[in-house]
């Protein structure tokens, strides 16, 4: 992971409110108006939250007409967590777990 992945999946996670969106898009695909309402912003600011999650690769889109589904890329944040856990925060032991899923 170089510096700037590290740096946009950092500025990803590290927002509460996108914390909330990756946790309510984890298990089934979220609309933007089923996202905004979940978490009490309007439909705009949350589409601002998605372009930031997608930019760094945590979630997926997918449209379906007029309706934008979205989902977390759980093998992006799975390879991103290990990587930057490799970087940081090195261990015999976890390191050979981390490469051996990502």
């Amino acid at each position: 992971m170089d510096s700037q992945e590290a740096a946009l999946f950092g500025k990803a996670v590290g927002d509460k409110t996108r914390q909330e969106i990756l946790a309510y898009c984890c298990c089934d695909p979220r609309s933007v108006g089923d996202i905004a309402i979940h978490v009490k912003l309007r439909q705009p600011t949350v589409t601002h939250h998605m372009a930031i999650l997608l930019k760094a690769g945590l979630v997926t889109r997918k449209q379906e007409g007029k309706q934008v589904y979205y989902s977390v890329n759980q093998k992006a944040v799975v390879s991103c967590c290990g990587k930057l856990l490799l970087k940081l925060a090195p261990d015999e032991e976890a390191t050979q777990t981390i490469r051996d899923c990502c």
